[in-house]
């Protein structure tokens, strides 16, 4: 397990969720990224930072999931994306708590890792479940899963000691015992889980790791229902009432599902698929503003639970 290394990150953090929480009912001012220190605390505010740190850090998701995401660890890119990812109400939509035990599915380059990280730092635990690194070494796959544990160690002071293990399902899961998570979440997979027809496959896993009541959150590009399976497919879309299908076959339960991701501006019909759309733009400069006027794919997002043991 990796251990944090001393940082000015997590005081930063503590601060900015002392801030938010101090509003109370009121409304508060939003404090810019770039007034925020990136780099080591003067003395000045470092003294404030060691008061600060005596206080008990609000336990209210919603403000710890705010302050977080104005924090300046996160890329003026990556906050660029929150406009349709819109993190906040994502995570709180799927029920995430700072004391849970969160595993990740397939966290790409870290995009919701660098979200969920601080949010259950000191409290609860994150996983990362990843390709595997010591897999084929010229396969994008194995080439990704190593990117993801150089970021773990050379963001420790961001990403604590976040656990990365293996999850591929039919092949080798390093996670660790059954009924040991709490939220599960997946964001933009299940395309590729259709692909390579490993879907039931991973619904099973995540529902056997998940403990009973415990919640599977899953965002992915979203197709019309009256769409071609395939053709759907080969764009990168799936029909919700497919994937609701896969996780009943699994033993799921739908609990709610939202419209916090959608983009009626997606026609779903591009060249590329969705990774015509940003932030892919596989097409260059090609139509690129039209792309970038429509903004980022259609989404569902679905809430799963696992029922509860008798």
């Amino acid at each position: 397990m990796r251990q944090p290394r001393s940082s000015s990150f997590f005081a930063v953090l503590t601060i900015g969720l002392l801030l938010t929480a101090c509003g109370g009912s009121q409304a508060v001012e939003t404090v810019p990224a770039t007034a925020l220190p990136a780099e080591e605390p003067t003395a000045a505010s470092a003294e404030v930072a060691e008061a600060a740190a005596e206080v008990t850090l609000p336990s209210e998701a919603r403000a710890r999931l705010e302050a977080i995401a104005a924090l300046p660890h996160r890329s003026e890119d990556n906050r660029a994306r929150d406009q349709y990812r819109n993190p906040v109400e994502t995570l709180l939509f799927f029920g995430a708590e700072p004391d849970q035990t969160i595993l990740e599915l397939y966290p790409g380059r870290g995009w919701y890792s660098e979200v969920l990280a601080p949010f259950v730092a000191g409290h609860g635990q994150l996983i990362l479940g990843n390709y595997d690194p010591d897999g084929d070494p010229e396969a994008y796959p194995t080439r990704l899963a190593g990117m993801v544990l150089e970021m773990l160690d050379d963001r420790s002071d961001v990403f604590g000691d976040v656990r990365a293990e293996v999850f591929v399902p039919g092949r080798r899961v390093t996670l660790e015992e059954d009924g040991s998570v709490d939220l599960v979440l997946s964001f933009r997979n299940a395309h590729g889980w259709a692909r390579n027809d490993i879907t039931d496959t991973v619904m099973a896993e995540v529902f056997r790791v998940l403990r009973p009541g415990g919640t599977f959150g899953l965002v992915t590009h979203r197709a019309a229902e009256d769409a071609d399976p395939a053709e759907a497919l080969r764009l990168g879309y799936l029909r919700e009432s497919e994937v609701i299908a896969a996780a009943e076959r699994a033993g799921f339960e739908l609990a709610e599902r939202s419209d916090v991701n959608a983009n009626p501006r997606d026609t779903r019909d591009h060249p590329e698929g969705v990774w015509t759309l940003p932030p892919t733009l596989r097409l260059g400069d090609e139509n690129r503003e039209h792309w970038l006027s429509i903004g980022e794919s259609d989404r569902m997002t679905l809430r799963f639970v696992k029922p509860a043991a008798e």
